[in-house]
């Protein structure tokens, strides 16, 4: 019927992070490099993780990843990784440090270019067991990241692709609430809508795999009761618990493939014109894509209704839209700052992007130029 597979180890609660020397240990990492970002270590949260690891607080760490993980940075990072003969790399951080990590991992310990192993361009048979181990430290919740088998990052000539694998899964995923309870509100609010997203495209993905698909509402649900929460009282430790379980259960779902909110911000986040911010642009892209895919999926539309307690009747679309509203995040792309110019491109580009294979109803890229115009405002 399906090939099913869950997926790595998670170690999940408030405190879990004080096991990390130990966890090092346990898949064989002696001389580690830390993969983080300047606000990250701005944050306190980089020291607060190597307080619990004499090896850690010893250990190189690589804070230059920029908001969207590019290809250049990516090379930086490995230069680091092998003057200091390292052997593993813990990621701490939201999406981005988490799929640098990815990317380090995988040139580390695989010939070539990066290009090469894209997953649209053939790469995927060529991610082999040798990848390098990653221990992912969640610090947002939203990407899902720290289970998933895709790094997103951008090359050098500007395309933004995935790289797939499930050897490209971290080998450990730490994922520690305490460590969200700084997180300002405008991020949570975006985070929590990336994981919202993820679990909306996957339970829609036409794929079957029905305890991914059990997952996928689950943390839908669990994301919609506590995201106000969250963003309106940071130090909410049910809320921030709660947002975090339903960040790693949209990652766990990644492997039903998701759809065209994705297959329009991926591309979008790789712009060089201006800098856009992944979940925020999927939750303003979200409800074009819901009026766009519901002739096709009017049945999951239904349960996701039931699921989530709102009347059979509900606009889905409309929903989210007003959800966005009341988070205070941007309601367009234009208001982030999308210039129009490049609706033709980035709608060309979605038809190539890897997630669009798996959204409930093929999209032209004149179906996405619909939703690019739907969505700017």
């Amino acid at each position: 019927m399906a090939l099913i597979t869950y997926l790595t180890t998670v170690k999940f609660g408030f405190g879990e992070i004080a096991g990390i020397e130990a966890d090092l240990a346990g898949i064989g990492v002696s001389k580690p490099l830390i993969i983080a970002d300047k606000g990250i270590v701005a944050a306190g949260l980089v020291a607060t993780v190597q307080g619990q690891s004499p090896l850690l607080a010893a250990a190189p760490v690589f804070d230059a990843t920029p908001t969207n993980p590019t290809e250049d940075a990516v090379e930086a990072a490995l230069v680091l990784y092998r003057q200091h003969a390292c052997d593993g790399l813990v990621a701490i951080g939201g999406g981005s440090p988490i799929d640098l990590a990815k990317g380090v991992a995988l040139l580390a310990t695989h010939p070539g270019s990066l290009e090469a192993y894209a997953a649209i361009l053939g790469g995927i048979p060529k991610v082999t067991s040798a990848v390098a181990p990653v221990i992912a430290v969640p610090t947002t919740s939203g990407t899902g990241s720290e289970v998933g088998r895709a790094a997103l990052i951008t090359l050098k000539d500007g395309r933004k692709l995935g790289f797939i694998s499930p050897y490209l899964i971290p080998r450990l995923a730490i994922c520690d609430p305490e460590l969200t309870l700084g997180l300002p509100g405008w991020l949570t609010a975006a985070t929590g809508m990336d994981a919202v997203t993820h679990c909306i495209e996957t339970y829609l993905s036409p794929r079957e795999n029905p305890p991914a698909e059990a997952i996928a509402l689950d943390g839908l649900k669990r994301a919609v009761d506590f995201i106000e929460r969250a963003v309106k009282d940071g130090a909410d430790r049910e809320a921030r618990k709660e947002m975090m379980m339903a960040a790693l259960q949209g990652g766990l779902t990644f492997q039903k493939g998701l759809g065209a909110v994705h297959a329009l911000s991926h591309p979008l986040g790789g712009l060089k014109e201006v800098s856009l911010h992944h979940g925020t642009l999927n939750a303003v892209l979200l409800p074009a894509v819901l009026r766009f895919n519901e002739p096709e999926a009017k049945a999951k539309y239904a349960t996701i209704r039931a699921t989530l307690g709102l009347p059979p009747d509900t606009d889905l679309a409309a929903w989210i839209a007003d959800l966005v509203r009341r988070l205070g995040m941007p309601g367009s792309l234009s208001a982030m700052g999308l210039p129009h110019a490049v609706i033709p491109a980035i709608a060309e580009a979605a038809t190539k992007d890897h997630s669009s294979a798996t959204n409930p109803r093929t999209a032209s890229a004149a179906d996405y130029a619909a939703m690019l115009e739907a969505s700017f405002g």
